[in-house]
């Protein structure tokens, strides 16, 4: 093989690398484009499908379902109150009538007259027992444990929705919350009182 034979050798295969380098950098610059596309082409599919699990979540494990508003029907909801603990604790309204289906929004009042921090957490109970599964929370201070400042007040709201198939005898739901210190400091036995 004689010397141009060679340098032509060379520069076809020089040509080739090149063009392969060129195809592959296309390649990746595709592969690149299509992992980006895919996202909101993802959440398209999901919206037109109804599978939406990319933009929906539940709240609390409430699963609320999108309802009409049944203005047919009027709940009286009444709210009550008990403490355990040195605090003072009621709602701003002891009833209102809500329409099932209807997001509504009751706020209740916590107050601290102790000089130190308090840890509390309230527990629901509902009356009659059968509207339990109706009513449906959408925001609860129940849902988490709360601390209050020494000498602290605080509003605290509750989202709630009644499932408009809530059994049409129904005429009343009482939600009642229960809220108590949680990790009460336990009392020093005084210096003399030790057994010697």
């Amino acid at each position: 093989m004689d010397a141009q034979e060679k340098a032509e050798n060379q520069a076809l295969e020089k040509r080739f690398n090149r063009g392969m380098l060129w195809r592959l950098l296309v390649v990746v610059g595709l592969m690149f484009s299509f992992g980006y596309a895919l996202v909101p082409l993802y959440k398209k599919i999901c919206e037109v499908t109804g599978i939406n699990v990319v933009t929906t979540r539940e709240l609390y494990g409430a699963s609320v379902r999108n309802t009409q508003v049944d203005r047919s029907r009027t709940v009286t909801v009444e709210f009550d109150s008990n403490t355990r603990g040195p605090f003072a604790f009621r709602p701003v309204k002891s009833s209102m009538d809500v329409h099932p289906g209807e997001l509504t929004t009751i706020v209740y009042e916590v107050a601290n007259g102790q000089p130190r921090d308090i840890s509390a957490q309230a527990i629901p109970s509902y009356a009659p027992k059968q509207a339990t599964e109706y009513f449906k929370k959408v925001e609860c201070f129940c849902f988490k444990q709360q601390t209050l400042k020494a000498n602290e007040a605080r509003e605290m709201p509750v989202v709630f929705v009644i499932d408009p198939d809530l059994p049409k005898d129904v005429k009343t739901i009482t939600l009642s919350y229960t809220f108590f210190e949680i990790g009460t400091p336990v009392a020093q036995a005084p210096q003399g009182a030790q057994g010697s």
